[in-house]
């Protein structure tokens, strides 16, 4: 690993020598070691010293007989192979040099003994299905050299063989196992239930099934068992399925551990869980797992026997719909990236990582694709060390990824990103500013272009400052069309919506920004061939759209032009021109009520100056028609149970609250249920209240929503609300 890394940056191929007749030397000894080649081994007195420590590691320069000794020094073999990811994350490793800065000595062993991720080799990986054994023992090797310690794939048993993939999925699994057991890092499988437990048949078929992948598998540490996340097994017929899983794994594994997560279990399952583990002491479980719609992580150790360990399975890959969404995420990009894009976020995972440390032993991240390769390299230096900063580590990134001169600039790239997702785009100016900073080193550093991860890092640029100019241009067309609406009066509903229309076209038919357009399309083809990153379904045999398929929606609308297409079209059926005036003008007064009346778009933080609550998942986007759908912008966004707060109102004035959303809305003013006058449950619709006067007495109200009895309802179907007007009449 050294030699060859070290030759791919300086074209000097080091080899290994006798210690004689070289002045410098690169060193490399396991503790236990009192010479190499002649050259006594540096050590250190005194006790808890962190290269004696498990997986720990010291570099430190040294001379004897006249020689420069850099010493990397492992506590074992993986420090070894650590301390060698350290040297060429600090070393300037340039064309025919290789320099190392004294300041950069260290001794040093990780905080967490379980750093991992989920590479999974399944079509609805983003791009890791289209990879060769070569690339993904080299991606290994890469989160090797940011203190990685495990890979767990996913040997599914119905998984099939998709174009993209060069091997069938349980060879490909095999060879992982082996690249994992050539490095000495822990190789992990994610296995859930097949079958119905209490299918004697089909379980034993199960059994059998694991168990023959389990006997294939040079290397296998341990099997991670998501235990309602797929599956509605209850834990009566899972634990003693796992028992008898154990007993199967160990006859070809024997230091191998099962591991649980008590993912969409109910609180009686839960229960059921923990009195086992009291009751039955079991020996064969090693630990359980956190996941998304687990039970809180705190809750979890604390309930645990201090006997099994805890891992976290955080969700690093999404943007919507997760464990961690997006924060403050403007709705042009929710609705172009949707819930995959392209996703560095060092400080944002830094936070997460610091706030659930100490509750687990480690972690091994959901991911699913490379996608998310910054946050990935994120959370195992801070596993290693909780104390980098982020700054620091993707200067380590970008050196070791894009050379030494690079390693500040393209780092504070990386942080203007992330700046980039951060509030409305429209008074996000950091945003061009990023663009320019990226433009130019990819204009200073042509030959980085066929370096995938810096591919991902300028598409990002362009395709953020090309939602935001675009985002600018199309909203100023409605905003041309709204006030053509309001002439309607006087020239004709038809000849209004006609006028309107012919603007609104403008966004397809003279497009702005087509020269970064093109940009964003080439590298997005630039990364299929490079990496197998799937941005479109037709194109690039995505799995579906939500698997990062930014290129599928790169233009999909930032102004309601789709729908208000389809809203003329349904004013044109309406008998009279009063029906059709009165319609119109909803439309066109939708976000500007008028004055003294107030409106919000529920969780877009560009229009909701009153909303003070967020979704559980931050800022969650309706996903449908495959991400195509045509209903208005604000419909889809949405809460389930917002609060709104109002102040400076008129004491004497006369209110009513429309409400637009899904299902129902059971609404209250300052805690008291009102009775609506209006209720259409469908999307789009409107639900009116009419405040009481009382409630309004003191120039303020509340307003709140219970949230409905829907628990046997799927996520996507449950009511919500999207838009919010107070207005006064």
């Amino acid at each position: 690993m050294l030699q060859e890394e070290v030759a791919k940056r300086t074209s000097i191929s080091p080899q290994r020598f006798a210690s004689s007749g070289k002045n410098q030397v690169i060193a490399l000894a396991v503790m236990q070691d009192e010479r190499v080649d002649g050259l006594s081994v540096p050590k250190r007195n005194g006790k808890n010293l962190p290269e004696t420590k498990a997986e720990g590691y010291r570099i430190v320069v040294d001379s004897q007989t006249g020689k420069q000794i850099l010493w990397l020094i492992g506590a074992d073999d993986r420090g070894v192979l650590f301390a060698v990811g350290d040297f060429l994350r600090k070393a300037n490793l340039e064309k025919n040099k290789i320099l190392f800065n004294k300041k950069d000595e260290i001794a040093t062993a990780p905080l967490q003994v379980i750093r991992g991720h989920q590479l999974g080799y399944r079509a609805t990986n983003n791009s890791t299905d289209a990879w060769s054994v070569a690339q993904y023992e080299q991606y290994i090797r890469d989160l090797i050299v940011f203190g990685t310690n495990a890979v767990e794939m996913i040997p599914a048993e119905k998984e099939k063989r998709n174009s993209l993939m060069q091997l069938a999925p349980d060879e490909m699994n095999i060879e992982v196992s082996k690249i994992c057991q050539k490095y000495s890092i822990d190789y992990w499988v994610w296995t859930p239930a097949g079958c119905d437990m209490k299918d004697q048949v089909a379980r034993t078929k199960d059994l059998d099934t694991k168990e023959d992948f389990y006997k294939k598998c040079p290397k296998l540490d341990d099997v991670f068992f998501p235990g309602g996340d797929p599956g509605d097994n209850h834990p009566r017929e899972v634990l003693p399925y796992l028992k008898e899983l154990h007993e199967r794994l160990i006859k070809y594994h024997p230091n191998a551990g099962i591991w649980i997560s008590l993912q969409g279990f109910s609180e009686e399952q839960i229960d059921y869980f923990y009195a086992y583990l009291r009751q039955n002491n079991p020996d064969w479980l090693k630990g359980v797992v956190s996941g998304p719609s687990s039970p809180p992580i705190a809750e979890t150790r604390f309930r645990l026997p201090s006997k099994y360990k805890h891992r976290l399975y955080p969700d690093i890959t999404h943007n919507v719909r997760c464990d961690y969404p997006v924060k403050n995420w403007d709705q042009a990009y929710m609705l172009t990236y949707g819930r995959e894009g392209i996703c560095p976020m060092p400080n944002y995972y830094a936070t997460i990582h610091a706030k659930y440390t100490p509750y687990s032993d480690g972690f091994i991240s959901y991911s699913d694709g490379c996608h998310d390769d910054v946050n990935k390299v994120t959370w195992s230096m801070r596993g290693w060390d909780i104390n980098l900063e982020p700054q620091t580590i993707m200067e380590d990134y970008c050196r070791y990824f894009f050379g030494p001169k690079l390693a500040e600039s393209a780092a504070n790239g990386i942080m203007a990103l992330e700046m980039n997702w951060n509030g409305p785009v429209k008074k996000n100016g950091g945003i061009e500013t990023a663009f320019d900073h990226w433009k130019k080193l990819e204009k200073e550093n042509p030959q980085l272009a066929g370096n995938w991860r810096w591919q991902t890092l300028m598409v990002r640029s362009y395709y953020d400052t090309y939602q935001r100019r675009r985002k600018f241009y199309e909203q100023d067309l409605e905003n041309k069309a709204n006030a053509i609406l309001a002439t309607a009066p006087e020239i004709g509903s038809g000849k209004a919506t006609q006028q309107a229309l012919d603007v609104l076209k403008k966004a397809d038919t003279e497009p702005v920004c087509q020269d970064i357009h093109a940009k964003i399309v080439n590298y997005l083809d630039d990364l299929f061939k490079s990496c197998g990153y799937q941005s479109d379904v037709k194109k690039y045999q995505a799995s579906n759209s939500q698997r990062s398929c930014i290129l599928t929606f790169l233009d999909y609308p930032l102004n309601n032009r789709w729908w208000l297409e389809d809203e003329f079209k349904k004013v044109d059926t309406m008998r009279s021109e009063q029906e059709k005036l009165a319609r119109l003008n909803i439309i066109r007064t939708w976000e500007n009520p008028g004055n003294g009346s107030f409106y919000d778009n529920i969780s877009n933080i560009e229009t909701s100056p009153h909303c003070t609550t967020i979704s559980d998942d931050a800022t969650d986007v309706a996903w449908w028609d495959g991400g195509m759908s045509r209903k208005r912008l604000s419909s889809q966004l949405y809460q389930q149970n917002p609060e709104l707060n109002y102040e400076d109102l008129d004491p004497n004035g006369r209110y009513r609250i429309r409400v637009s959303g899904r299902g129902d809305a059971l609404l209250r003013v300052d805690g008291e249920r009102l009775d609506p006058i209006v209720y259409d449950k469908e999307i789009g619709g409107f639900k009116e209240f009419v405040v009481p006067m009382a409630l309004v007495g003191d120039g303020k109200i509340h307003v709140s929503f219970d949230r409905p009895e829907e628990s046997k309802i799927r996520w996507s179907q449950q009511s919500h609300v999207s838009d919010v007007w107070l207005l006064k009449q």
